[in-house]
């Protein structure tokens, strides 16, 4: 028979059949197994369920204690003692006596003669260790595995409990569930994670499965759309499954994407579980001030973070910025911040090491939130974060212009939801906007040579309409937009802007932009067709020297689509000015201007007779331009790759009327296609 402290039956689990068999494992080998793990994560429910199959296995009982609730003033052992069921007059009266002995050192009660000073007797009572004999005997005598459940609000007195019973009885078993592990050299901790929302594509993970007992037949996608959101917490998808008796399945998705589950509520066996944000609030009580107030701040993080961008958000008057990596591990241990990538990695690309990186899940961002926005640091916190995403656009538009691009690259995908974010946040106010106007100006290169073009005119369309201040970083903008347009093919929305950049170029003198006006206008002419026109924006756009090497496509850059450009017209003017590209480089690392100097060599080599040569210099674009992205690109080189394979095989084909349009206009003739190959987010 199995004693619970409580007397319920032992729960059923979803989708912890390795948790399980591990935690059996570990339980026949070893004294002292912690599972930890978030709020809400499962840690109490699969702790009962695989005692409750050790104790039908091979016998014996299980004595259960709720650290968190219902503890009575003798603490954690007192409990214990109790739940054993001990009728014993010695274990009785031995019970405080040996919650003295594990309560926190300094407290205690008040010494005679010192009012207000509080300590502990100055010789400890024999009849501690009587108690723990006793309750050894006992274990021993009914084969008793303990489970300390819910220790955090005491759990420096359980891990005193824990190492003086074991000291009494190694052979004792103890389970112990908590959101950090003891700390103890005999723990083996076991972290439970989040449910898996899908196993694949198309198969539903068990979170799914959890959901789907309690709704019955319903549309899988809505199913995954709640879990998704929930991220696979089973205490967010019960109290969800609660909501259905009011609303549909369908509202529910819509709901929870939107609103957030904090303060769904439904039955629980504890005040805890009733709701999450009851579930955070018992977890944030036990932080220290700077925990918490770290905590809060970090909510307006979306993404994962490194320590770097936790500091530029959480540092201030109150929080040191020495502080704030202590707190992340802190905020860790107790599975408030999950690690997602461990310390002392290496970078594939460059060989640097690799700071950690963080996450706040989504019940404890809108938990910290909702602290953030009571405390009044909302908006003081927003700024920060934007500020922060500025230098991180500027370090990458720096790095992309330096010796190995893939570095730029790398930095915007690490940083993609947290700049994401910081672009489209509404902006508090003028100067608010302008920070986020730099972030897009700055991330030029992500727009225009990594094939994000479609999601950088719309960031910039909306931010212009909010800066509309005459300044030197709206004239870059306005250039931005103008290229964007052009490589979108949209001639009349490109025109309109590179005017207006134009005469904020004069206002500003500024010379390196109107050397990128042209380039631009080089760029919109060339899909148009007129080839004439492009070749005499881009002589125009080489004839300048810049002087800001760091945005923008300089001379290099105009030489290489020049070469482009005379391909089919001037073999030789096409491979001289792809040789003067190469020459005028600003880095032996600039991926983007060696592809494009390899698809002119190759333009040049098929238009003038020398198909093999062309099909050389066009595997060495491809592979090029494959390390920094850009789809557009590379379905022209692909395209450009099988016209030549099949002239190197059979010889230069009759003339097809179906290639008269040309292989980008995917609708084509007379038909607007629309924004091309605007590259897919990782995970979208």
């Amino acid at each position: 028979m199995t004693a619970w402290a409580d007397h319920r039956p032992p729960p059923g689990v979803v989708g912890r059949a390795v948790e399980h068999e591990q935690v059996s494992g570990l339980l026949s080998g070893f004294p002292l197994v912690t599972l930890t793990g978030a709020a809400g994560v499962g840690k109490s429910v699969l702790a009962r369920a695989v005692l409750a199959e050790h104790t039908a296995r091979h016998g014996g009982t299980v004595l259960r204690v709720g650290c968190w609730d219902g503890l009575s003033g003798g603490g954690p052992a007192e409990a214990l003692l109790r739940a054993a069921g001990q009728a014993d007059t010695t274990c009785r009266d031995s019970a405080r006596p040996l919650a003295r002995q594990t309560a926190e050192p300094g407290i205690g009660p008040t010494l005679p003669g010192r009012a207000g000073r509080t300590g502990t007797p100055a010789a400890s009572p024999p009849a501690g260790g009587t108690a723990l004999a006793a309750l050894a005997a006992y274990c021993r005598r009914q084969r008793a595995t303990v489970l300390l459940d819910d220790c955090d609000p005491v759990r420096a007195e359980c891990a005193r409990l824990v190492r003086r019973l074991l000291r009494a009885d190694p052979s004792l078993r103890i389970v112990v569930t908590a959101r950090g592990p003891l700390g103890l050299a005999e723990e083996r901790v076991v972290e439970l994670a989040p449910l898996a929302v899908t196993l694949g594509e198309g198969i539903a993970g068990p979170a799914v499965e959890l959901l789907a007992t309690r709704t019955g037949t319903a549309a899988p996608e809505l199913l995954v759309a709640v879990c998704q959101a929930l991220e696979g917490s089973p205490l967010a998808i019960a109290l969800a499954a609660h909501q259905l008796d009011r609303m549909s399945l369908p509202q529910l998705a819509a709901q929870v994407d939107s609103d957030g589950p904090l303060f769904y509520a439904g039955p629980a066996a504890t005040v805890r579980h009733t709701s999450l944000h009851a579930a955070q609030a018992a977890g944030y009580a036990l932080c220290s001030p700077t925990d918490r107030r770290v905590w809060a701040r970090l909510s307006v993080l979306p993404g994962d973070f490194d320590p770097w961008l936790a500091g530029c958000v959480c540092a201030g008057s109150d929080v040191p910025a020495a502080a704030v990596d202590g707190a992340l591990e802190r905020l860790r241990t107790v599975s408030v911040v999950e690690r997602v990538r461990e310390a002392g990695g290496v970078h594939e690309d460059t060989g640097a090491a690799l700071p950690p990186r963080y996450r706040l899940p989504r019940a404890a961002r809108d938990f910290g939130r909702a602290q953030l926005r009571e405390a009044g640091e909302e908006s003081a916190a927003l700024r920060r974060f934007r500020q922060a995403c500025a230098a991180l656009a500027a370090e990458a538009q720096i790095a992309w212009q330096g010796p190995n691009q893939q570095v730029a690259v790398r930095l915007v995908e690490d940083e993609q939801a947290n700049l994401d974010a910081a672009l489209t946040r509404p902006p508090q106010d003028a100067e608010d906007a302008l920070g986020a106007l730099e972030i897009a100006v700055s991330l030029w290169f992500h727009w225009a040579a990594c094939g994000f073009r479609r999601e950088g005119r719309a960031h910039l369309d909306r931010l212009l309409l909010l800066c509309r201040e005459d300044t030197a970083l709206r004239a870059r903008a306005l250039w931005l937009a103008g290229y964007l347009a052009a490589q979108e093919q949209s001639p009349a929305a490109a025109q309109a802007l590179l005017d207006e950049a134009w005469t904020a170029a004069v206002l500003h003198a500024d010379t390196d932009g109107l050397a990128r006006i042209a380039h631009a206008h080089a760029v919109r002419e060339l899909y148009g067709g007129d080839t004439a026109a492009a070749v005499s924006c881009l002589e125009e756009a080489t004839r300048h020297q810049a002087r800001d090497p760091w945005f923008g496509p300089g001379p290099a850059h105009s030489w290489a689509l020049l070469a482009i450009a005379l391909a089919p017209l001037d073999g030789e003017r096409a491979r001289a000015a792809a040789g003067r590209a190469w020459e005028t480089r600003h880095s032996d690392g600039d991926f983007w201007l060696y592809s494009t100097v390899l698809y002119a060599r190759a333009l040049t080599e098929s238009a003038h007779g020398k198909p093999t040569a062309a099909l050389r210099a066009c595997h060495k674009a491809l592979e090029a331009k494959k390390l920094i992205g850009d789809p557009l690109f590379i379905a022209g080189v692909r395209h450009t790759l099988a016209e030549l394979r099949r002239t190197v095989r059979k010889g230069p084909a009759a003339p097809d009327a179906g290639e008269e349009t040309p292989w980008w206009q995917r609708g084509g003739t007379g038909v607007r296609a629309r924004p091309f190959f605007s590259r897919l987010r990782a995970g979208s």
